[in-house]
């Protein structure tokens, strides 16, 4: 193909963008806009399905049946979510066994979030109100992102979301209207989670090297810090009608820009956990590996469940000719 058609083609793919008309699987893309999207949609899926771990660990342990069943649900919905994924990731090409072989060999990456501990039930309040607040803030504008399969599956996504955040800021009100030491546990989960929360949304807009980039593309909507800046200002008030407080000193609320203020996030840390060297980074890789292998079993009978009916479908077919 010429240099001239190549030039015509991202030209004529950029209106489409530009338009607000949506990619679908047989259209035509750069090279670099598909591989931007497999990164995105294969990290946003890994942290689905390792998501599931830090809450997984509390079913056993919820203090009531109605928590648990809540629970299951939610576990189950991340899982899902992270099977839409993967399955939007694949109309561009990519394996998902080759996939899961990335997260597990460190290659690939997923939010940094899921590599912090859950040390006390509150924990899966904070989560529910912050870090699914925080997917909540981001996601949506996803769902009218320019890859038409990205886009639809973040729409069952981002409403699924949005019950978990309820379930998880139900489970804080239900605390701080306890006992003392359950606010104080529901404070703890607090200061434990907010910092990794915020850095959720990923590192400064000047220091990203895909996001401007993705925007151009409307694979993305908003920047980084804009997200987050939109995420602070909604979880103050939230924090407030709790009654506890935020772990940052420096929050307050600047009049002239219409916003919070909030101080500066630890990025030496952030970095530190998104090169593995988190709290729980390779206690998660190693269930995810384990729970894959014993796994295989189930794999392999679908598969030859699936040859037996293809076949069955084929001599019925013969039959009736």
């Amino acid at each position: 193909m010429s240099d001239a058609k190549n030039i015509s083609l991202e030209e004529k793919f950029q209106e489409k963008i530009d338009s607000d008309i949506q990619i679908e699987p047989k259209d035509w893309m750069p090279e670099r806009y598909r591989k931007t999207l497999i990164r995105q949609i294969s990290q946003h899926a890994h942290s689905e399905i390792v998501g599931m771990l830090p809450e997984g660990n509390w079913i056993t342990r919820a203090p009531s049946l109605r928590r648990k069943v809540a629970l299951l649900a939610k576990v189950q919905d991340e899982a899902g979510h992270g099977l839409y994924l993967y399955g939007a990731a694949e109309t561009l090409g990519a394996s998902r066994d080759s996939m899961i072989r990335d997260l597990h060999s460190g290659k690939a990456k997923y939010s940094s979030i899921f590599n912090y501990p859950t040390l006390t039930w509150a924990d899966i309040g904070a989560i529910g109100w912050l870090v699914d607040g925080a997917a909540i803030m981001n996601q949506v504008p996803l769902c009218s992102c320019s890859y038409g399969p990205y886009a639809r599956a973040m729409v069952r996504v981002c409403k699924e979301e949005s019950f978990h955040q309820r379930q998880g800021f139900e489970i804080m009100m239900t605390l701080c209207n306890g006992t003392p030491e359950q606010k104080a546990m529901a404070q703890d989960a607090l200061n434990r989670w907010w910092w990794p929360s915020l850095m959720m949304f990923g590192p400064n807009d000047a220091e990203s090297s895909h996001s401007a980039q993705s925007m151009a593309w409307k694979i993305k909507r908003f920047s980084n810090d804009e997200l987050r800046q939109r995420f602070v200002d909604m979880s103050v008030p939230q924090a407030k009608i709790l009654g506890i407080t935020i772990p940052d000193p420096d929050i307050k609320w600047n009049e002239e820009r219409g916003e919070h203020d909030f101080g500066e996030i630890d990025w030496e840390e952030f970095w530190n956990v998104v090169k593995g060297n988190g709290p729980c980074n390779k206690e998660r890789i190693k269930t995810r590996v384990k729970a894959y292998d014993a796994g295989k079993w189930v794999r392999d009978a679908a598969v030859v469940y699936s040859e037996k009916r293809r076949k069955r479908k084929e001599q019925n077919l013969s039959k009736s000719a």
